[in-house]
Order: structure tokens, then sequence, then C-alpha cells
């Protein structure tokens, strides 16, 4: 197949990064964005060395993101796959969350990727074809304790990515969700607590109980980031072992913790279903 335009945000590290090099290796074109060049280097030098183009983008700066888009498309004239992928984890009990915390989480997973899909849009609708890749987790989907604006960010972004897949599939442009479970990559490290800490009421509960498993994971996470990125550019481009399920999911689950979670997750909306089943069905007008 001809090279394919990648523009991957978060391309400093964790799947950012190995996506990037992945992509690059198999001879295709990566535009990727950091926040601060400087605080990159080393992923800057990695991804510029395999042929890749590097752009600054703080993706909670609304103002930049059309000028950055522009710019990567002016590189080879197109994109053919946006890669959201920036984003971070803020972790702490909902109730201990301040108003600050939760908007900027908000601005970097869900507001962030909005705004540079509305600004990628009107040139994959231009030549009619395109894949839109949000990396989403599977905490967009079963919410932990202590992962309340974690998860809302990631379930806003999948309600969200639902809706485009319906309304771009006119225009031959496909959506995939991308749902990782625990991979060994500097997620863990580089989640965020809230600023006050944990309150009293929370301490010796779920929240607490979580927060220390997310401690002891760190570095002992049994998802191989290479595989994840194969996994996905497999069903991107359609070629390799899951190339066979380009534009047929909407969900793409990594990892057997993230297979479990998901399982049970339908299991219980299955459950809930069905013993409201009957309640449900008597609301109309008679």
């Amino acid at each position: 197949m001809a090279p394919l335009v990648w523009f991957i945000t978060g391309a400093s590290s964790g799947l950012g990064l190995s996506l990037s090099l992945y992509v690059l290796a198999a001879g295709h074109h990566v535009i990727g964005t950091v926040r601060n060049t400087s605080k990159s280097v080393d992923a800057v030098k990695a991804i510029q060395a395999q042929g890749g183009k590097i752009l600054e983008l703080d993706v909670t700066q609304a103002d930049g993101i059309p000028h950055t888009v522009k710019k990567a498309e002016s590189f080879y004239g197109k994109i053919d796959v946006l890669v959201n992928n920036a984003g971070y984890s803020l972790l702490g009990a909902v109730e201990d969350l301040n108003d600050k915390e939760a908007a900027l989480q908000m601005e970097t997973n869900f507001f962030g990727p909005l705004r540079i899909i509305r600004a990628v849009l009107p040139g994959l609708r231009g030549n009619q074809s395109g894949t839109i890749v949000n990396v989403s987790s599977i905490a967009g989907m079963d919410a932990l304790p202590s992962c309340g604006l974690y998860s809302a960010s990631k379930f806003a972004l999948e309600g969200l990515s639902e809706s485009l897949a319906r309304e771009l599939a006119p225009f031959n442009i496909s959506v995939l969700i991308v749902e990782p479970g625990a991979f060994r990559t500097n997620f863990l490290s580089a989640r965020q607590r809230n600023e006050s800490g944990l309150s009293e009421p929370y301490k010796g509960g779920p929240v607490d109980t979580t927060l220390g498993l997310f401690e002891s994971a760190q570095g002992k996470q049994k998802g191989d980031p290479e595989k994840a990125v194969a996994r996905i550019f497999e069903v991107v481009t359609g070629e390799g072992a899951a190339g066979g399920l380009k534009g047929k999911i909407l969900r793409l689950p990594l990892g057997p913790d993230c297979v479990g979670r998901m399982q049970a997750k339908l299991d219980k909306a299955s459950a809930d279903l069905n013993v409201a089943r009957e309640f449900a069905l008597k609301t109309n007008y008679e």
C-alpha cells in the first residue's frame, strides 16, 4: 500500500512514541507532536532519526491547534490518520477534586482531541478517506474508584467517537476507539494526584485501596507496548495479524485485563437491562 501520513499527538513517550517509531519502521510518514521539544529531546531525536517530523503542541491551548494542523498538512499535503493519544490521568476521590483540576483533565483528554478532530476533518472529507484513532482506556468503559474525572474524560471521548463514526461514514472516514489495559509505559508514573490529597473519610476505603494498587503496579504491568502498537497499526492499515478487523470494529480492546473488565461491564449492563426490562417497557402512554 502507499505510505499513509500519520498525525500522532503525545509522541514524547509511551504508546505515542512506540506507535510513531513502529509506523515509521513500516515505511509510513509520521508527524508527531510533543508539548515541549526541549523536554522531550530523546523522543524527538528518535523520531527524526527515522525520518519523522515533530511539531510542538499543547492540546489545551485551543488557539494553537488550527495552525499546528495546517503545518502538519503542509509537510505531505494531507493527513490520512489522526491519532489522538495525548493525555494523562488525574487520580483522587471525586469529592476531593477541585474545579481547576477537573477542568484541566477535561481540556487535555476531551476538548483537546475534539478541537484537533474539527481541525483535521476538512482535509479528510476533501480526500474522502481517512481514519481517526482516539486512544481511550478501559477506564473509558469501566470506572474504578479514584478515576472519576479520568474516566469521565474518556467516557466523553468514547461518546463523541460513537457519534462521529456514524456522522463520518458517508465520507469514507472511519473512527477507532483504542481501549488499552495496563501496559508497561510511563503512564502510571506520570499520573497526577489531586492537590489536596486523600481526605480523611476516604482513607482505608476503595479509593485508598485502588491508589495503592496503582502505586504497586508501576513497572510491573504485563502489557507489552510494542504488541499494542502493532495491533493498532494492523487494524488501521488492514495489514498483519489483526488487519481483518479494519473497518469492522469501533472499539479495539488491548490486554487480557481490558478484555476481562470490558466483559464484566457488558455482563453487568446486560443484567441491569434484564431485571429492569419489565418496568422499562411500561413507560409509554397507553
